[in-house]
């Protein structure tokens, strides 16, 4: 028999599809404007899908732009102003003539920038090696888990929050010629007449030395403390396993271990001691030692740059110097920490 696949469709009563109406997905006639509406309100959906795009797009940096306004006001634009008033005349009352390298060619005959120079490296040769290991010892004691252990740690930090100012007007009283220093030696019968700490030429910035490196030592020895933390313990226990002795195993275990970081703490501590200014300049009473002869580098900036009769130019020109060397006292660290990753 063959059969027509077309006769259901020449039925009686069979309605042919209105030409104004279209099939949905259900097979259930959806008038022709309402599709329209359907695909408008899909063109609509997917412009606002793209707007919320390139809102979240846009979202980091509107949380980013109070940052960078304040970097870029307080610190990339003083930076690079800093850079161009050095080749200046800038007065702190007008000026700003283009001088060329007058200011830097005048800091090569000033025996006053020399001065600073010398006293702030002395300053670093004095400070930096008791910053690198004492607080590695302070750490070494302080690691060990025994009762009261925890009171230590905090005793040894508290002079890192303490104030600079409070720190220095405190080491000030008791090192004066009528502290509690000098009344100790001579109760004592050590001195016979008060040893001048505090307006002697050297003996100033031993002093200035000794209050930074007793304010720096709790700070360096939270440092170490996380680096002892990443010491492997099997390395102790095969050392000691091998007869190694607790000396022996800090220099063959621990030192080579922690190296990397005693080279971060040495580079902090050299560019903190290089750009020293509150101790010298509290322990002296702002003079920087008898006829200056004390004064550091960031002392001198502030002494030329600032009052009626500030010099900007040759402020700036000093200040350019300072970060010059910073820099390569930083690079000096990254080179020879590199060199140790590589050993």
């Amino acid at each position: 028999m063959v059969t027509d696949d077309n006769a259901a469709d020449r039925l009686p009563g069979r309605r042919e599809p209105n030409s104004h109406c279209v099939r949905s997905s259900q097979d259930a006639p959806v008038p022709s404007s309402a599709a329209t509406d359907l695909r408008a309100a899909g063109r609509g959906a997917r412009r606002s899908g793209r707007g919320i795009r390139r809102h979240w797009r846009a979202t980091p940096w509107l949380f980013l732009l109070p940052g960078l306004a304040i970097t870029l006001l307080f610190s990339l634009y003083p930076f690079v102003n800093t850079i161009i008033l050095a080749f200046t005349d800038a007065q702190v009352l007008g000026g700003g003539n283009f001088t060329g390298g007058a200011n830097f060619s005048r800091m090569l005959h000033d025996p006053q920038f020399w001065t600073a120079l010398r006293n702030s490296a002395l300053y670093v040769v004095g400070v930096v090696p008791f910053l690198v290991l004492l607080p590695l010892l302070l750490a070494m004691l302080v690691q060990r888990h025994i009762p009261g252990i925890a009171f230590f740690r905090a005793a040894f930090y508290t002079p890192v929050v303490a104030s600079v100012v409070v720190v220095g007007l405190i080491w000030t009283w008791l090192l004066d010629s009528r502290g509690l220093v000098n009344s100790v030696l001579k109760a004592l019968h050590v001195v016979s007449e008060p040893v001048p700490f505090l307006t002697d030429e050297t003996l100033l910035l031993i002093s200035a030395m000794l209050v930074t490196i007793w304010k720096g030592l709790g700070y360096y020895m939270i440092v170490y403390l996380a680096a002892l933390a990443n010491v492997p313990r099997d390395l102790h226990e095969a050392a000691e396993v091998d007869g190694a002795g607790p000396v022996r195993r800090f220099f063959s275990v621990t030192v080579p271990a922690i190296r990397p970081t005693m080279v971060l703490v040495g580079a902090l501590s050299a560019v903190a001691a290089f750009r020293v200014f509150s101790e010298i300049y509290i322990l002296s009473g702002s003079s920087g030692g008898p006829a200056g002869a004390d004064i550091s580098l960031v002392m001198l900036i502030r002494q030329v740059g600032t009052g009626l009769n500030g010099e900007l130019g040759y402020s700036s020109a000093l200040s350019v110097v300072l970060f010059v060397l910073t820099l390569g006292l930083m690079l000096l660290t990254m080179r020879l920490n590199k060199n140790e990753e590589v050993a």
